[in-house]
């Protein structure tokens, strides 16, 4: 599969290193304006790269367009990215995919889709904001993944010193909790682990738990796990994650308050977001996030442009009780280091988007689009992949017992939601067809349904 990115930046850098870490052979070319960005990335990567503008002719040309599977553009500007994707199209490329940022553009999605031809429409700010709405409208959990249209979600749980888990083995979990739930993988330290039966939990442990959400909230409940609903949020920064943030938040009757120290920002903000209070000064003064009540929040979220300041405003946040914290981080260079912080969640926008983006190019190396992944999510630190199936006509698993079907090494059914409802797979659970299915698996090799079964 011949692959085309255009922009070596922060995101274009994250995708080439996620393409080149997949175990399928993509010939990668990476595009930018910059010879030194592009240069590091070719020195770093198996790519071929090319210096110039990615929105023209002859640039294309040399890049190979025509033979191209997916052009990706996400270069700086929306308007050259769109621009880009239109002529690739053009010139052959089988699919395209424009980063677009601007909320003005963000009601042209489906036109831009559906009538200019382009395959996919990604917000990494979107995204994120969606993404932090799920942690804090879930305050017991570190991260939400979602599947099946939101009908299951992924929730990562950390086993706190009262938490009425440590040292029960999974057998035994029902003993704890009577709700429908399963703990497909938990990690301790450095390690990952895939549990069975008899995989005893300890504290200080990360698990990762599948079910509905009304089936989690009573697992966080009977565990001692469980935090009151979220109802008054600081965010410090008011860029396009916190005004789509801020957004969704006052939907659902939170009380948002912004600080930001760019007065032109906030006069902005404060029009678009007549429900939201927003505060002209700086959020990583000890001084005024304590006039502005950090004491008796119940959750921070720091999105400034800087990273350590995002990590010291939520450091900051847990001293003054803050009981949710989430920090926007854009290098993750030091994730294991973080792991060691106070901080309840961290975000990286562009990993988000990098996760969307294999997901479509993992859907386009099956040639039955039918059966292709329909979400994917990368858990603990990129070493597990929870992905969602559809059975159809074609499967290996139809009409089969879960007991009967010789799965690979290393996966694990997690979850499956049909008509009627939300099973937790069991030894003598009878797979349908149109049945959605949750793995999760540490093999990178996965396209569709039947790659996960042993040949």
């Amino acid at each position: 599969m011949k692959i085309i990115v255009l922009g070596a930046g922060k995101v274009g850098k994250s995708l080439t290193q996620h393409l080149s870490n997949e175990d399928y052979n993509y010939d990668v070319v990476i595009i930018d304006l910059h010879a030194e960005k592009v240069e590091a990335i070719v020195n770093q990567y198996d790519v071929l790269g090319i210096v110039g503008n990615g929105a023209t002719y002859d640039i294309l040309m040399e890049a190979g367009v025509s033979e191209a599977d997916i052009v990706i553009a996400v270069t700086e500007t929306d308007e050259l990215n769109i621009l880009a994707c239109l002529m690739a199209k053009k010139m052959g490329a089988k699919n395209s995919i424009a980063r677009v940022r601007n909320p003005d553009y963000l009601k042209q999605r489906s036109f831009m889709r559906d009538q200019l031809g382009i395959s996919m429409i990604i917000n990494p700010e979107l995204e994120a904001a969606n993404e932090i709405r799920r942690i804090l409208l879930f305050p017991s959990a570190f991260k939400v993944d979602t599947f099946v249209s939101g009908k299951i979600e992924l929730a990562e749980f950390r086993l706190k010193e009262n938490t009425r888990l440590n040292g029960v083995p999974l057998n035994r979990l029902g003993k704890v909790s009577k709700s429908n739930v399963l703990i497909c993988a938990v990690r301790r330290k450095e390690e990952l682990i895939i549990p069975d039966g008899d995989f005893v939990l300890e504290q200080n442990d990360r698990i990762h738990v599948m079910g509905q959400h009304r089936d989690l909230v009573r697992f966080c409940q009977d565990i001692n796990l469980f935090k009151q609903k979220t109802k008054r949020i600081i965010i410090v920064g008011g860029g396009r994650i916190a005004f789509y943030l801020a957004r969704q938040l006052v939907e659902h009757g939170i009380q948002v308050k912004i600080i930001e120290n760019n007065p032109k920002r906030c006069l902005e903000l404060s029009r678009k977001l007549p429900e939201a209070t927003i505060i002209e000064s700086d959020g990583s003064d000890e001084e005024v996030l304590i006039e502005e009540g950090i004491e008796s929040i119940d959750a921070l979220v720091a999105l400034t442009g800087l990273d350590e300041e995002n990590i010291v405003i939520s450091l900051y946040g847990k001293q003054m009780n803050a009981k949710k914290t989430v920090a926007k981080v854009t290098r993750m260079n030091f994730v294991h280091v973080l792991d060691q912080l106070d901080i309840d969640s961290v975000i990286s926008p562009k990993n988000i988007i990098a996760g969307h983006i294999l997901r479509f190019i993992r859907a386009k190396n099956n040639k039955d689009d039918d059966s292709s992944v329909k979400t994917l999510h990368r858990l603990v630190n990129d070493d597990v992949e929870a992905m969602e199936f559809v059975v159809t006509p074609q499967s290996r698993f139809l009409d089969k017992k879960v007991s009967e079907v010789q799965l690979k090494d290393n996966v694990l059914i997690a979850a499956i939601s049909r008509e009627r409802g939300f099973v937790i797979p069991k030894g003598d659970t009878e797979i349908r067809l149109k049945d959605h299915i949750v793995f999760i698996t540490t093999d990178r090799n996965i396209c569709c349904l039947n790659d996960l079964v042993r040949r």
